[in-house]
C-alpha cells in the first residue's frame, strides 16, 4: 500500500528482544515431583515411566487445557494411536497427575477415560536426585500441537525452539490469527532461525469450531461436536513432506472431524473467525449476556454497533487483500501446500467475499448457531482470567496501523479499553460510549 518502512508490531519486538539464546530445557516427569501421599507401590510405578527415545511418530501436546484434553484424547482414539507426551505449565500439575493420572472427556453423557500418555514439565531447572534428561534427548522434536491460550502459544514454542528445526512440524491451535503468517512470521523465522527456509520448522494452523468446557483438572466436557481445518501457514523448504504426517493424524483421529486445507483457504478461515469473534467476544464480555441476545432484535442499538464494528472489520480486511502479504498467500504454491488441488484465489473474490453484507450474513448466521452458547470471553472475565481481545479486535487495530491508508478501526480501540477495563454495561450505557 506504501513504501514507508513497516513498523514490527509490540509483541514480536518484545519476543525477539527475550531468550536471545535457545534455552537448554529439562525434561521433568512426575516422579521428579515428591508426594508426601504416594505410596511405595505409586513411587515404583511412577519412577518406570516409559522414556523412549525421541522418535518420528512422536506428538507432543504443549497445554492441557480442554483443546489440549480434546486432541490428545481424540489422537489417543486412533485404531495405532502414535506415543504421545504431554507438556504441562506447573508443578503442581505434575503432582496432580502423579496423583491421578489420565484424561476424561465427557461427550453425549458418557464419560471417556484415557492413559497411557507420557508426561513432562520443560524446565531450565534439572529435576532433582538423578541423571537429568533433556527435552526429547537433546534430539529434535518432529511433532509439536500447541494447545496453550493465543498469547502464550509462540512465546512457549520459542523456548524450545532448541529441539525444533526443518524437520519439525508446529500446529497452533488458538484462537486469533496465527502469529506466523506473513509478514511477522517470516521476520519471526529470519530472526530466530535463518533467512533460509529449510531451516524454520514446518508452521501449521488449526481453525476448530469444537465448544468443550472444563470439569475440572485434565476433564473437560465435549459440549458441541464440530470441526477443525489444518492447513500450511509457513512451509520449510528442507521437508514440506513431514508436516503430513502430523495434519493427517489430526484429519483421521475420531471426534475431530478434521480436514486438511489449502494455505489461503486457512487464512480466509482465521480471518472470518477472527471477525466474528472480535464482535461477539467483547459485546457479550461488557454485556454480561450470551451470545443470542446481541441477535434478538434488528436495527436496535446493539445491532447498529455490530454494523459499524463489520464496516471496520471489513475495511481492515479489504486493505489487507490489496496488499503484497495478501498476494504472496492467494498465489498458489506446490511445495508448501500438501492439499493438492490448490489454486490462484483471485483477490476481486475475495473483495466480495469480505464485503460488507457478506461479513454481515455471516456473522448472523454465526449467531444463530451459538446463540444458546457463553463467549470464551465472558467464560474468561467471569474466571478472572486474562481474556483474547488482544487476538481479536488487538490483531484489527494492529493490522490497521501496519497497512496504513488511515485505516479507521476507533470503535474496536474502544472495545478492547472496555474489556481491559473489566467494564460491565447495560446496552444504553455502552452505546454512550461510542460516537454518534
Amino acid at each position: 500500500m506504501h513504501n514507508t518502512p513497516r513498523m514490527v508490531p509490540e509483541w514480536l519486538g518484545t519476543l525477539l528482544s527475550t531468550n536471545k539464546s535457545a534455552p537448554k530445557l529439562y525434561a521433568w516427569r512426575p516422579s521428579d515431583i515428591e508426594d508426601p501421599t504416594a505410596s511405595v507401590d505409586q513411587a515404583k510405578f511412577t519412577s518406570s515411566e516409559l522414556v523412549r527415545q525421541a522418535d518420528d511418530s512422536r506428538i507432543y501436546i504443549l497445554g492441557v487445557g480442554n483443546l489440549g484434553v480434546l486432541f490428545a484424547a481424540s489422537l489417543a482414539s486412533l485404531p495405532k494411536p502414535p506415543d504421545i507426551t504431554l507438556v504441562l505449565h506447573r508443578k503442581e500439575l505434575l503432582l496432580s497427575w502423579q496423583q491421578e493420572p489420565g484424561l476424561e472427556i465427557t461427550r453425549g453423557g458418557v464419560l471417556h477415560k484415557h492413559s497411557g500418555f507420557n508426561v513432562e514439565l520443560w524446565s531450565e531447572e534439572p529435576p532433582p536426585g538423578r541423571q537429568p534428561r533433556e527435552v526429547a534427548n537433546g534430539q529434535n522434536i518432529r511433532n509439536l500441537v500447541v494447545t496453550t491460550k493465543a498469547a502464550q502459544a509462540l512465546p512457549e514454542v520459542d523456548r524450545v525452539r532448541r529441539y525444533l528445526n526443518g524437520d519439525s512440524t508446529v500446529a497452533f491451535v488458538q484462537n486469533g490469527m496465527c502469529k506466523m503468517w506473513p509478514p511477522h512470521g517470516t521476520t519471526y523465522n529470519s530472526e530466530r532461525y535463518s533467512q533460509d527456509q529449510s531451516h524454520h520448522p514446518n508452521w501449521l494452523a488449526c481453525v476448530t469450531t469444537h465448544g468443550v468446557t472444563s470439569a475440572g483438572r485434565f476433564r473437560s466436557v465435549h459440549a458441541s461436536e464440530a470441526d477443525v481445518k489444518v492447513g500450511p501457514v509457513l512451509s520449510s523448504t528442507k521437508s514440506p513432506e513431514s508436516a503430513t504426517y502430523l495434519s493427517d493424524a489430526l484429519v483421521r483421529a475420531p471426534h475431530l472431524n478434521g480436514t486438511s486445507v489449502a494455505r489461503h483457504d486457512l487464512w480466509i478461515l482465521q480471518l472470518e473467525k477472527l471477525v466474528v469473534n472480535s464482535i461477539i467476544n467483547p459485546l457479550t464480555a461488557i454485556l454480561r449476556c450470551k451470545n443470542g441476545k446481541l441477535f434478538a432484535e434488528e436495527g436496535n442499538i446493539i445491532a447498529q454497533l455490530m454494523d459499524r464494528l463489520l464496516y471496520e472489520a471489513g475495511g481492515v480486511l479489504r486493505a489487507l487483500v490489496a496488499d503484497s502479504i495478501a498476494t504472496s498467500i492467494l498465489q498458489a504454491t506446490s511445495n508448501g501446500d500438501h492439499v493438492s488441488r490448490d489454486k490462484t484465489v483471485p483477490p476481486e473474490d475475495l473483495l466480495n467475499r469480505f464485503s460488507h453484507a457478506r461479513l454481515k450474513e455471516m456473522l448472523y448466521e454465526v449467531g444463530h448457531k451459538v446463540r444458546e452458547n457463553t463467549s470464551s470471553m465472558l467464560q474468561d472475565v467471569r474466571a478472572g482470567k486474562q481474556t483474547e481481545i488482544d487476538e481479536f479486535n488487538g490483531w484489527l487495530v494492529e493490522t490497521a496501523a501496519y497497512l496504513g491508508g488511515n485505516l479507521d478501526v476507533t470503535s474496536h480501540k474502544i472495545l478492547i479499553d472496555l474489556v481491559k477495563k473489566g467494564a460491565i454495561l447495560d446496552t444504553d450505557s455502552l452505546s454512550s460510549h461510542f460516537p454518534h
